[in-house]
């Protein structure tokens, strides 16, 4: 008989399934890459993944505990293993997912959780450091801050130079004329605030219309003052989109840096330009070197 495909969750052959009655309540509802998220039953979250950072989640987790009235998980437990896999195990917060119960919501619901959400963001605007970091000083990880890296550390910084010269590291194609006319128009990262910088739809839990968690921080830290507000920009699908330009209206206002950025994100394709990038450029009284 051929060998049978093995699940790599659970282990079993689907002969060992179909010839089981048991029906497991430990389920994985999340996987990418080195990572997954295990429900246990209905009261308990699992995750599992590498010790590689960024992995700062229950440090951070902890620091806010102290510090705000934010709802995060509780956690139960979290041990590493010698073959370097990391468990973190936390309460469940009961209820559903943004993501999952978007389109079925009232227009008044939405707008509540998402002041709700700004209203414990402004928690995290009392929170500064002297330099941006992680906690502990560890470096901070952004693909969209830092584009020239997935999974790099960065920093610490303590000034918009050493930062614009680490950002400015996925420029290097873009000829200095225009990344000094992109510069000039950075806005100052002081004060360097705690930052969640990941409020997408599947991070935030509502129950009967209320925000009642905001999960994932494994990657926030002390960001320039502006990151959260512009992170918030970037929708990942129509309906993320909706709800980041929904809490964006109540959220401090940093229209200025948020362009900035994408324009900043543009040009990191340079010479290959989109409309925005090349938006840029005429705005400068630049053009590409082949139009000159």
């Amino acid at each position: 008989m051929a060998s049978e495909n093995i699940c790599s969750a659970c282990s079993w052959s689907p002969t060992r399934q179909e010839d089981c009655r048991y029906n497991s309540h430990v389920k994985i509802f999340y996987g990418v890459s080195n990572r997954g998220v295990w429900s246990l039953g209905s009261n308990l979250i699992l995750k599992e993944r590498s010790i590689e950072p960024p992995n700062f989640e229950s440090l951070n987790i902890r620091f806010l505990a102290e510090r705000t009235s934010i709802p995060i998980p509780k956690i139960v437990e979290e041990w590493q293993e010698d073959n370097g896999t990391y468990f973190l195990l936390t309460k469940r917060i009961q209820g559903h997912t943004l993501s999952e119960i978007w389109p079925t919501m009232s227009g008044a619901d939405k707008e509540r959780v998402a002041k709700q959400t700004a209203e414990y963001v402004m928690q995290l605007r009392e929170l500064h450091s002297n330099r941006m970091e992680c906690l502990g000083g560890r470096p901070l990880y952004s693909a969209f801050l830092f584009p020239n890296g997935y999974g790099i550390g960065h920093g610490p910084f303590s000034s918009d130079d050493e930062l614009w010269a680490e950002m400015s590291l996925a420029l290097s194609n873009v000829p200095e004329e225009i990344r000094l006319g992109l510069r000039q128009r950075m806005p100052s990262a002081a004060p360097y605030t705690f930052t969640h910088s990941d409020l997408t739809n599947v991070n935030i839990i509502v129950d009967n219309g209320n925000l009642v968690g905001i999960l994932d921080w494994e990657s926030s830290g002390y960001f320039p003052v502006w990151w959260e507000f512009t992170c918030a920009g970037i929708g990942l699908g129509q309906e993320d989109k909706e709800w980041k330009e929904l809490l964006r209206k109540h959220l401090p206002d940093h229209t200025e840096a948020r362009n900035f950025w994408l324009d900043f994100f543009a040009l990191r394709k340079y010479p290959n330009l989109d409309e925005r990038g090349l938006s840029f450029l005429n705005s400068c009284g630049l053009s590409m070197p082949n139009e000159a």
